[in-house]
């Protein structure tokens, strides 16, 4: 029978705080083996034999499973597109990053002194990669309905809040120029400021004959997005 240890032995290092409450009751699951919880919440910085980062691709593919699920669930009048789009936004970094926020999970992190400086902690890349670890620590610990009970727990709130099928920019902006015979939209990087562990990006977007916008994002992605966005304003202020 494995012995079960208490959390806060599984986190005690000097690189987290002793003081920090208990991550148990937002993860819902007393781990029979909290070796897993540990490498879900090591970054690479960390001198330590094993990290997140093996975790971190099972998660991705377990919280797509469950998503996709609870999508289906909800919407069953849906066709297939809006589905999809549902499913993207909900699977982000940047949803991952909010519940990852909501769970207090940086305050968990075992980083290096370095990249704790730096505002590791509250990188919301770095915040989403060990979310998605620590649902795969779940995964392999409980089962699948440990980690299906965390996700259906923290990403409700997420699917509540699509009251429609989030629109995709960039797919709207590609479909205007198609449809007027233009060539397909040019995105190019203006910019990338902050640590490289959680840079800023600055993307311009330009299409022939037409005024050229500007988005940022924490991702290249997330930035093209906001430029066409951006752009798609534009176009419709000028026909308004």
């Amino acid at each position: 029978m494995a012995v079960r240890r208490p959390l806060r032995a599984v986190l005690r290092s000097d690189q987290v705080s002793p003081s920090v409450p208990t991550l148990g009751p937002a993860l819902g699951h007393e781990f029979a083996r909290p070796e897993l919880l540990e490498q879900a919440l090591t970054h690479p910085s960390a001198t330590a034999k094993s990290t997140y980062e093996r975790l971190e691709f099972l998660g991705d593919r377990v919280l797509g499973l469950v998503v996709a699920d609870m999508v289906y669930r909800t919407y069953p009048n849906e066709p297939e597109g809006a589905l999809a789009r549902r499913h993207t936004a909900l699977v982000r970094k940047e949803a991952l990053a909010r519940v990852a926020e909501a769970i207090d999970l940086g305050a968990y992190l075992r980083i290096s002194r370095g990249e704790a400086e730096q505002g590791g902690r509250s990188s919301h890349s770095l915040l989403a990669d060990a979310c998605e670890a620590v649902i795969a620590a779940l995964f392999l610990d409980g089962g699948f309905e440990a980690a299906r009970r965390f996700v259906e727990r923290w990403w409700q709130p997420l699917l509540s809040e699509q009251a429609e099928p989030p629109q995709d920019a960039k797919t709207a902006l590609q479909e205007w120029a198609q449809g007027l015979g233009l060539p397909l939209p040019a995105y190019r990087l203006i910019a990338s400021e902050g640590p490289p562990h959680d840079p800023i990006f600055e993307i311009e977007v330009s299409l022939p004959g037409r005024p050229s916008a500007r988005g940022s994002g924490r991702s290249r992605r997330v930035a093209e997005a906001a430029a066409a966005g951006a752009m798609l304003g534009l176009l419709k202020d000028k026909s308004s």
